[in-house]
């Protein structure tokens, strides 16, 4: 089955600098868009998109991000890497990688292209000041 599992998250430092990693399984890699998302804690808070980058490769960035964090697929590895430079305390919150919709996925000689945006289990990113 379909599978994001996120690396990397943990503690850093206001003006530093951290790398996520998403590795995908299950589908064909390159058959879709993939996208980092985040959600701060509180009710009503929402995973608001930060990132994306489609089938062949073409970036999109959240204004908030933009000019600090870079996406980027290896398609060699099957992952897509979120890279956080300058980060600032407002980009404490949980990351998610998300897949899709409309991947690639085979199953004993079957193929279908479902609707379903599949999901990480989202990992922590913390900037201390």
């Amino acid at each position: 089955q379909v599978k994001l599992v996120e690396e990397g998250g943990g503690s850093v430092q206001a003006g530093g600098s951290l790398k996520l990693s998403c590795a995908a399984s299950g589908y064909i890699f390159s058959s879709c868009a993939m996208g980092w998302y985040r959600q701060t804690p509180g009710p009503g808070n929402e995973r608001e998109l930060i990132s994306s980058i489609s089938k062949d490769d073409t970036t999109t960035y959240d204004d908030s991000v933009k000019g600090r964090f870079t996406i980027s697929r290896d398609h060699g590895r099957n992952r897509v890497n979120l890279q956080m430079d300058n980060v600032k305390t407002e980009d404490t919150a949980v990351y998610y990688c998300a897949a899709g919709p409309k991947c690639l996925v085979c199953s004993g000689g079957d193929c279908s292209m479902p609707e379903t945006q599949y999901w990480g289990q989202g990992t922590q990113v913390t900037v201390v000041s």
